[in-house]
């Protein structure tokens, strides 16, 4: 696929994927979620994945604007657009192997609000929101922000953002454990990379089984749950970067992961 609405660049063991509309800021029609898609589907032994965005914004939401979701049967056509584009994309996110970290600067709304946090780790800069708007124009959240948020905020702080469709600043979001970190706007990109980077030199195959038990976790119930971490670890233990962590350990040095 060539990419017209992404950049994505491998640097060493992370996989850097932009969204590259800087003119809109960064609104994401469908073709952008579909590019996505096509970007981490193959890692080709990327260790991790960072989402960022061109110039002064993450994503300002889908393109409603510059009338990507438009046609006769606009309610359809939306449908359509979710069930096919941003739904499996997001999907996707949750499904991979590898941790995965985004880098927040200016506006992360309506669905680049769900593509932010579906990050493990959220790193936004001074001058990032979040923002859920769908209500200020008679819609409803989607994208899994539904699910997503009041797992991670509580169902009163999702409903404040949901219904009321105010602004959250960064340093709102992160006194409300939405995000994992505020930063200087200047100290973003190298911040954000830099814990990829650190993602990426961990035991990849332990880390992507942390991820799906982490996601699993809020349907499970306590037996289903520690039974899924007993088989997870029984698949970890079987890998070399848990042997390579057992003799560092014994050795008192630094595990030199190759994840696997």
């Amino acid at each position: 696929m060539t990419y017209e609405m992404i950049l994505s660049e491998r640097r060493g063991d992370v996989l850097v994927v932009t969204l590259n509309r800087p003119e809109r800021l960064n609104a994401a029609p469908p073709q952008a979620f579909e590019e996505i898609a096509h970007a981490i589907a193959n890692l080709d032994g990327a260790r991790a994945v960072l989402f960022a965005g061109s110039g002064r914004a993450f994503c300002s939401g889908a393109d409603v604007g510059g009338g990507a979701l438009g046609s006769d049967d606009p309610g359809n056509s939306t449908f359509k657009a979710l069930t096919q584009s941003y739904n499996p994309t997001m999907a996707a996110i949750a499904d991979l192997g590898v941790p995965v970290v985004s880098a927040v600067r200016g506006p992360a709304a309506g669905i680049g609000c769900s593509l932010a946090l579906a990050a493990d780790f959220c790193v936004a800069s001074e001058t990032a929101y979040f923002l859920q708007a769908f209500v200020n124009i008679g819609l409803v959240p989607d994208g899994g922000a539904s699910w997503m948020l009041p797992r991670l905020i509580g169902r009163a702080r999702a409903s404040e953002m949901m219904l009321l469709g105010e602004k959250v600043p960064a340093a709102k979001a992160l006194d409300w454990g939405m995000i994992h970190k505020v930063v200087a706007d200047d100290a973003l990109d190298a911040e954000a990379f830099a814990l990829a980077e650190r993602l990426a030199a961990g035991p990849t195959v332990a880390m992507g089984l942390i991820r799906r038990q982490v996601r699993t976790a809020y349907e499970n119930d306590y037996s289903s749950a520690m039974l899924q971490e007993a088989e997870n670890q029984r698949a970890a233990r079987g890998t070399a970067d848990s042997m390579e962590g057992g003799i560092a350990f014994l050795q008192k040095r630094k595990a030199a992961f190759r994840g696997a």
